[in-house]
């Protein structure tokens, strides 16, 4: 559905319930930030959104900052359409700010976990230099402290994952 006939389907929306359709704007507006903001997230809804479609066309990505902030922004109104893009515009006299961007996870290991236990998660933790352990902690945001980026020995990182994958995985045991 092209962003146009959803503008006029919401539109319509607000005319026959106006509640519904600020309350799905707001969905989608959090939908969006969140994928935007979470890349395995993005990952996951595209997989559940379109599981029989092929590789997205470049630049329309939803898990790319750009495709999310226009989707964002398409959502917010053809003002917030300027904003979205002049604020990833750099400021002249200012260099932009550099994020470097780590290699993918070499796998997951919430699944390793799950089908493994904690020793098949470890046996292929054993397998992977600093740099790959690294990867996997920022791919699912396990640097919660922001130390184990600065971490060079490859047993504190996998104790990292161990640690986060467990603590992840059994959130919310209690309550089932």
């Amino acid at each position: 559905m092209q962003i146009g006939e959803a503008t006029a389907a919401l539109l319509r929306l607000d005319d026959a319930a106006p509640g519904a359709a600020g309350t799905l704007v707001a969905l989608v507006r959090v939908v969006a930030d969140e994928a935007a903001r979470t890349p395995r997230f993005a990952r996951a809804l595209s997989a559940v959104l379109a599981p029989d479609a092929g590789p997205a066309p470049a630049g329309a990505s939803a898990s790319s900052p750009q495709g999310a902030a226009r989707a964002a922004a398409s959502q917010k109104g053809p003002s917030s359409q300027t904003e979205a893009v002049s604020s990833s515009a750099s400021l002249p006299g200012k260099a932009p700010a550099r994020r470097s961007r780590r290699a993918p996870a070499p796998f997951d290991p919430f699944v390793l976990y799950r089908d493994g236990g904690e020793a098949g998660l470890r046996d292929e933790l054993g397998t992977l230099d600093v740099e790959a352990l690294k990867d996997i902690i920022a791919e699912h945001a396990m640097d919660y402290d922001k130390l184990a980026m600065r971490w060079r020995t490859p047993s504190k990182l996998r104790d990292r994952v161990v640690e986060r994958v467990k603590a992840l995985t059994t959130k919310g045991d209690a309550f089932r």
